[in-house]
């Protein structure tokens, strides 16, 4: 049998021949506590299946990942384990039109964030579960069949530790020292759900009255570990909550259909957030422990939205492969931004949409590995690396132009029916066009092929023709696709033009929009007639309102009136469209990076949009980092030391503009001053007026010291002290390895890749510490144990653990051609190595060559 992978054939063989009437899972979790060197390492599993073969006699397999399996019966024929169970599948034969399935197994607890995790914590002794298992991991919990179109009611129950609560997706009640849960509604078996332990846990309500009367009451709940207690701000949790669910129900015409709605906050979580119906799980990092910006609420909104989204979107109807996960991770990023704005109070969540979480999919779809957004997934392998900037930003941008291309009140109206038609079931790709081609009126094959089954992204160049009386004769936008993915796609766009104001003393004034025309862009050249006449633009700047998904690029005369007066445009959405083109050609090496970095020293100052500012912080350390020339790294990181610390002492004190400056500050500072002055801050011997170092502050201010030789271990080990918490470990650890010191490489090194020891989360603490850009030479040596460590431990490891040290550990910062040599003679050496593993290797050579692009473009135009 072929391990732990399953394949699309596969998986479409056994749904022809199966159907699931129903699962009782039983799992025993006494074993849980204790510390976490001490604790048991399993539990025991009982899980009763009864399902339907439509071809008696035939054979298939259940799925199951676990150490032992201590008995299996199949219609009350006991089977031989050690005979029919090879550590992930369980073989079934001779079935018939009506089966039952028993196994009794002993499941492993994780310390991978897969399957059941277990985590104790270090604050207080306390263990914590919770399970994590999109895309296929429940099978390291029970036994079942692990597919998304096998779907069936479940009914859980569970023993556990005496005054632990366990939740799960259904109602639960303790009865005679057992929790029993509700029968769920028929879900996939990678959205069910156990939350066991000593949380602290909140509770709220939420009503609704609809039209025709009936009232929906839905109990809500909140919870994270008691350690976190005094920062959960639960209130903001359930007002999100409550806005979202009436958002939906104005909009989908379709009641919550999953009982109650409690919401985990747990740790060491490896994604952001995960939809299991009832009982959300998010990482814990979303309790804020210290001040944070107004970008960091409006982002866990986003998220909380984003998984409520699901209720509807992924577990009332299901992709039925996962081919289409856009169906669900799409729509869902999509509504979560349209939510957000539409019912919080972050009513410039498109802005954020449009800077950040486009940039991640304009990464995304230029590397090797792009796909379209209904990708190609032919096992779980793929389907793992398919939770990507693909399947989520550009399959939500491809929504909004969707949304602009046949209106949004069809949209929501081909929603609507589409939940109707297909509730509890599996769907794909033409399920959904069907409905939209019915509310819209419109023949949809022909969008879909073009945006929805082709890779790449599109670039619309203005190109402005002055007449004699210097107004515009003609306007036209270019579009240009890669020659890899040579598609040009119809964008429905908004063509903005742009001047200076001229104040009443005759002083100019800021950019402004005095002109603005929607069009339909199609094929190479679209002339755009209503703009002939206008005035001359000092800024054209297509896709203005951000309606498409491409790539932005400028005339001259634009690019020229960026140079100077970027920070005069006053529309805060078209700011930060043209900050995310500019970084755009910064990547594409079409920008000198030193020409961005300048940009933003002279103008992020100016930046209204905290999280604009936040992401322009995180582009310009990428850009110093990566696509500067290697002779200029020292002097920009001058500059922008010094640019930070000024933008910091400008900052009004106590805003969460000073604290965005505080926190770049620290990342960039690297002299002798700018340590002391970091130094000074943590002692309390410097202030700056208004600026409060609360304890994330302080470890943000002492990695930088840490990773420069001026704190040593007895002082991150003072303030693990302080901060004796399992956040305060995770920074420790981060900054213990980030010291400049071979031997502390070489450790590091041990514990990620010799070990496996180490949970998820100080994996990843670690693998950030080791790579510090200051050190390139003290970790180039890694550089060769790399290529020799990497198949072994995508062998070894599970697939998240494998993913992390494959990408983290990538010799990124040995940015030469050497290493870009290295990277293809082990892909030529690797032929048939796992295709995920070539995909994750393939993108960061791709990051690579990208980088020295733009070095040497960057030496090139030096001067």
């Amino acid at each position: 049998m072929p391990g732990e992978n399953l394949s699309r054939d596969e998986a479409q063989e056994r749904a022809a021949l199966l159907s699931v009437d129903g699962y009782e899972v039983s799992l025993d979790l006494r074993s849980a506590v204790g510390t976490a060197e001490a604790g048991a390492r399993t539990f025991r599993s009982v899980t009763t299946i009864r399902f339907r073969c439509s071809e008696p006699g035939a054979a298939t397999f259940a799925d199951l990942i676990a150490p032992s399996v201590t008995a299996v019966s199949l219609n009350g024929r006991d089977l031989d384990p050690g005979e029919v169970f090879d550590g992930t599948r369980i073989r079934l034969e001779d079935l018939a039109a009506e089966n039952e399935l028993v196994v009794d197994a002993q499941c492993a607890y994780s310390r991978t964030g897969e399957g059941m995790h277990r985590f104790v914590d270090p604050e207080d002794g306390e263990t914590y579960l919770y399970t994590q298992y999109e895309p296929a991991d429940s099978r390291r919990v029970f036994a079942n069949f692990e597919q998304p179109d096998l779907k069936a009611p479940f009914r859980f129950e569970a023993r556990a530790p005496e005054g632990w609560v366990v939740w799960s997706n259904g109602v639960g009640e303790l009865t005679d020292g057992v929790w029993k849960f509700a029968e769920t509604k028929p879900i996939s078996t990678y959205i069910t759900a156990i939350v066991a332990g000593p949380y602290h846990y909140v509770t709220d309500s939420y009503s609704r009255t609809f039209d025709d009367g009936t009232t929906l009451e839905i109990p809500l709940g909140a919870m994270c570990r008691k350690g976190l207690a005094p920062h959960f701000d639960a209130d903001d949790v359930f007002l999100v909550t409550k806005q979202g669910l009436d958002f939906f129900h104005d909009h989908f015409d379709y009641p919550y259909p999953f009982g109650k709605y409690d919401q985990a906050f747990v740790p060491e979580y490896n994604l952001g957030a995960m939809e299991n119906p009832g009982l959300v799980t998010f990482r814990e990092e979303y309790i804020f422990r210290g001040k944070v910006t107004q970008a960091s609420y409006e982002g866990r909104a986003n998220v909380v939205l984003h998984e409520m989204a699901h209720m509807w979107f992924g577990d009332l109807v299901t992709m039925e492969w996962w081919d289409d996960l856009w169906l669900k991770e799409s729509f869902a990023d999509f509504m979560g931004a349209f939510a957000l704005v539409g019912a919080t109070r972050f009513k410039d969540g498109w802005i954020t949409f449009a800077n950040r979480r486009k940039a991640w999919a304009y990464r995304a779809d230029q590397l090797p590995s792009t796909h379209p957004v209904t990708a190609d997934i032919r096992d779980l392998q793929d389907a793992k690396l398919n939770f990507d900037g693909i399947t989520y930003a550009k399959g939500a941008s491809v929504l909004k132009q969707l949304v602009a291309y046949v209106g949004q009140d069809a949209f929501l109206e081909g929603a609507r029916r589409y939940f109707k038609r297909n509730a509890y079931g599996n769907t794909r790709l033409g399920d959904l066009l069907s409905a939209l081609e019915e509310t819209s009126g419109r023949d949809l094959a022909t969008w879909s092929r073009a945006w929805l089954q082709t890779a790449g992204v599109n670039s619309l160049t203005p190109q402005v023709i002055l007449g004699a009386d210097g107004r515009v004769a003609e306007l036209s936008v270019l579009q240009e696709a890669a020659e890899s993915h040579p598609e040009l796609r119809p964008h429905r766009v908004a063509v903005g033009l742009y001047r200076r104001e001229t104040r009443p003393d005759g002083e100019a004034g800021p950019l402004v929009r005095y002109a603005r025309v929607e069009t339909d862009v199609d094929g190479p050249r679209t002339v755009v007639g209503e703009l002939a006449g206008a005035d001359a633009p000092e800024l054209v700047l297509v896709n203005d309102d951000d309606l498409t998904y491409c790539k932005i690029r400028f005339d001259e005369t634009s690019l020229a009136t960026l140079r100077e007066l970027l920070g005069d445009i006053t529309d805060p959405l078209a700011r930060a469209l043209c900050w995310s083109a500019l970084w755009n050609l910064t990547r594409d090496g079409l920008m000198p990076a030193r020409d961005f970095v300048g940009l933003v020293l002279r103008f992020a100052g100016r930046e209204s949009d905290i999280g604009v500012l936040q992401t322009l912080h995180a582009w310009t350390d990428s850009a110093l980092t990566h696509y500067v020339a290697p002779d200029w790294r020292e002097t920009g990181g001058r500059l922008l030391a010094e640019g930070a610390l000024k933008e910091l002492r400008l900052a009004e004190p106590g805003s969460q503009h000073q604290l965005a400056w505080a926190r770049f500050f620290a990342a960039v500072a690297s002299g002798p001053d700018d340590l002391r002055l970091l130094q000074d801050l943590l002692d309390g011997t410097a202030k700056i007026d208004g600026l409060d170092v609360d304890q994330e502050l302080r470890w943000a201010l002492l990695e930088p010291l840490a990773a420069h030789g001026v704190a040593d271990e007895s002082a991150l080990a003072a303030e693990l002290a302080r901060d004796d918490t399992a956040s305060g470990k995770r920074h420790q650890v981060r900054c213990l390895a980030a010291r400049p010191s071979a031997a502390v490489k070489a450790q590091a090194w041990a514990q990620v890749v010799e070990s496996d020891t180490l949970s998820n989360a100080l994996v990843e603490a670690t693998i950030a510490g080791f790579s510090q850009a200051s050190q390139r030479e003290l970790i180039a040596p890694y550089a060769e144990k790399y290529f020799a460590a990497i198949e072994r431990i995508w062998a070894e490891r599970s697939i998240q653990i494998g993913m992390d040290v494959v990408r983290g550990l990538f010799p990124s910062l040995r940015d030469s051609q050497e290493t870009l040599d290295a990277t293809d003679a082990w892909l030529a050496a690797h032929e048939s190595a796992a295709p995920a593993l070539r995909r994750l290797v393939l993108e960061a050579r791709d990051d690579l060559a990208r980088a020295l692009r733009g070095q040497r473009h960057d030496a090139g135009t030096a001067g």
